[in-house]
């Protein structure tokens, strides 16, 4: 390899952030933090940070999940173990412009988890809280404009992720990750509807899932802890993609 000299190219970090998702009391809400540094000191921010000088991308997403969360990341190489969050690369965003301090190169990562406890602030952070995705979206937070909005641009890296999750819920089982590992059809639908923001009907929906090849497995069990009757438990079946799919209802 012909020599170069490295101080010939401009400089640029590389960071990691999370678009961290659960279902809490029936909305679809996202971890944020509240930066405690400029640049944004104050602002609402998502979850990341630097990726280390030691570690893969993967690697970096997993460390900073288990920071902010206490979360560790599911294994894929173990299919068999359903323990840990749902953790996939989201996209990459690079706009020079994108943060003040320097060319910063993000890999954004999608989280998703069933309903999590309170946050616990790490790092640069002076607070962590779950938001409603439709209240971040807002222009407006409760303390103003400014404060409503997030820091960088990670109001687009938020949307990515919401619309990701989405859209794979139609064609994979990935609605399941929001669950607990044995789950009613009810609590099944009600993932959906937060994730989608739309009601379904009951009947319809659990036709659906009940007779869709591999997407649920009966856990031999019922619960009464949505009220009512006692309701059929199920798990997560073996199927990663959904025939037919769960199509979004047009609203």
């Amino acid at each position: 390899m012909s020599p170069y000299d490295p101080s010939a190219y401009p400089p640029f970090a590389v960071t990691v952030d999370l678009v961290v998702l659960t279902v809490r009391r029936h909305a679809l809400c996202a971890l944020v933090v509240r930066r405690g540094e400029p640049p944004f000191q104050g602002r609402w921010a998502l979850p990341g940070g630097f990726v280390r000088g030691d570690e893969d991308l993967s690697g970096a997403a997993a460390r900073e999940l288990a920071e902010e969360t206490g979360l560790c990341a599911h294994d894929p190489a173990d299919p068999g173990n359903g323990k840990g969050a749902h953790l996939e690369q989201l996209a990459t965003y690079g706009d020079p412009g994108r943060d003040p301090r320097m060319r910063v190169v993000s890999v954004a990562h999608l989280v998703l988890a069933p309903d999590l406890p309170a946050p616990r602030a790490g790092g640069d952070a002076n607070g962590a809280r779950w938001a409603p995705v439709d209240e971040l979206f807002g222009t407006e937070g409760p303390f103003g404009r400014e404060e409503g909005q997030l820091a960088f641009d990670h109001a687009r890296i938020l949307a990515d992720g919401v619309e990701r999750a989405r859209s794979k819920i139609e064609y994979s089982s990935l609605a399941t990750a929001f669950c607990p590992p044995e789950f009613t059809v009810g609590e099944l639908r009600r993932v959906y509807e937060a994730v989608w923001g739309v009601a379904l009907d009951p009947r319809n929906f659990h036709r659906k899932v009940t007779g869709t090849p591999g997407f649920l497995v009966p856990a031999g069990g019922t619960t009464t802890r949505q009220g009512g009757r006692p309701a059929q438990l199920f798990r997560a079946g073996g199927a990663t993609l959904l025939n037919p799919p769960m199509l979004r209802p047009e609203v």
